[in-house]
């Protein structure tokens, strides 16, 4: 029965970085995923962004009127199911409170470090991976369609900027001097200390490939097979069981399949979401990832063609599809982006970002059980994050000073 020092449950890119740093750290990993191959879930599905510039999580709204809109669901930026509310009223009712000033001021004083190591976290890993070409380094485009907005958005730029941020204010023409595909807008904000990433599903399976070379294992099999072993903890793979003396969950949306039969109340919900691939017309391009702040939703040029991804979906995690937001957002998407063509994929792919209610992830030791750890609800920064979390979680586990204070992160919090 093979043995190893760590499995690590779940191959998406917090799951990945976490065994390859624990690797670099001396220890024997095997990562289990019930997928083939890395980041083919949750991590394949996002707006492809390394995003150092959101140093804000993205708390609950508390504006009446705006919430008002939601309730009627009438803004496409978010959905939600009416027949789920029994199932995530009571987590979007935490999440609201979560919005209070003063745990705003404690979920930004915590989220901060994490973002201001994304980048440089990164970095190195994509060096090693050979991956540079996956990735570019010429930020995003927030874009408004009335002045008012616009000029609500500049206003905010000096703050941004106290934070050592990069980012340009274009006026309509700067706009289409950057962006001449689109239609004109009333403005945008150019935030520049961001990577973006044309296929993100790829850079999760480079670093796999690297965390592969330096003599890791990767198997196949089903994580709801754990349980508690004499010597530690024991999961089964297709090709037989494996021992490990500590478990890492990274399963994101799905890590209570884990935690809640071990008796833990981490609240947990889930903010699913949709994308799209199109063609461009000959001649066209998209420069940078683009959001059209004013509808909500996001285009972004990727290997695959132009992804049109939307914004939050209230619902079960498991439940059909109800692409609803995507058939509101790419007619006006067409609009803004004359050149979208066909469509590009049979279907529109859906997931789901792991959320607590104050937006930030579980990271550390359970607290009741020898050897089991955690570090999964990144909610929309799964791609940013993954690396930096992926170091403190293995500073933790093998015992160094961890580069940056844990504690607002310990499973225990709630």
């Amino acid at each position: 029965m093979p043995k190893t020092d760590v499995v690590v449950l779940g191959a998406g890119i917090v799951g990945v970085s976490a065994a390859l740093h624990l690797q670099a750290r001396g220890r024997d990993v095997v990562l289990l995923d019930r997928c083939a191959g890395a980041g083919l879930e949750t991590s394949l599905g996002n707006a492809g962004l390394i995003e150092r510039s959101s140093i804000y999580p993205y708390f609950f709204p508390r504006d009446p009127l705006r919430l008002a809109k939601y309730a009627f669901n009438l803004l496409p930026e978010a959905h939600y199911h009416f027949s789920a509310l029994p199932q995530v009223g009571p987590w979007l009712w935490r999440y609201f409170r979560a919005a209070a000033p003063a745990q705003m001021a404690q979920s930004f004083a915590a989220f901060r470090p994490l973002i201001e190591h994304s980048l440089s976290e990164h970095a190195p890993l994509i060096d090693a991976a050979g991956a540079q070409a996956l990735v570019r380094h010429d930020g995003w485009i927030k874009l408004f369609r009335s002045s008012r907005s616009f000029d609500a958005g500049a206003a905010r730029v000096a703050h941004l900027r106290s934070f050592g941020l990069n980012i340009d204010i274009l006026d309509t023409a700067a706009l289409a001097k950057r962006e001449p595909a689109l239609t004109p807008m009333s403005g945008a904000l150019h935030f520049h200390d961001t990577a973006g990433v044309y296929d993100p599903g790829a850079l999760s399976q480079a670093y796999l490939d690297l965390f592969l070379a330096r003599g890791g294992r990767f198997v196949e099999g089903d994580a709801r097979t754990l349980a508690a072993d004499a010597n530690g903890w024991r999961v089964d793979a297709v090709t037989g069981p494996v021992l490990a003396r500590d478990v890492v969950v990274a399963l994101g949306p799905w890590s209570d399949l884990i935690f809640r039969p071990l008796d833990y109340a981490i609240p947990l919900g889930v903010k699913r979401g949709y994308h799209m691939h199109y063609a461009l017309a000959e001649g066209v391009s998209l420069n940078h990832p683009t959001l059209d702040a004013d509808t909500g939703y996001l285009l972004a040029p990727m290997a695959r063609g132009v992804r049109l991804t939307t914004g939050a979906e209230f619902a079960r995690r498991d439940a059909p599809s109800t692409p609803v937001q995507l058939e509101k957002c790419e007619p006006v998407a067409r609009a803004l982006l004359p050149g979208l063509r066909e469509r590009l994929d049979p279907a529109p792919w859906r997931g789901a970002r792991p959320c607590l209610p104050d937006m930030l992830p579980v990271i550390g030791a359970a607290p009741r059980h020898r050897g089991l750890w955690f570090d999964f609800g990144h909610a929309h920064h799964g791609l940013t994050l993954g690396p930096a979390t992926g170091r403190l979680l293995a500073e933790l586990m093998v015992g160094e000073t961890p580069y940056l204070d844990p504690r607002p992160y310990r499973p225990d919090r709630f």
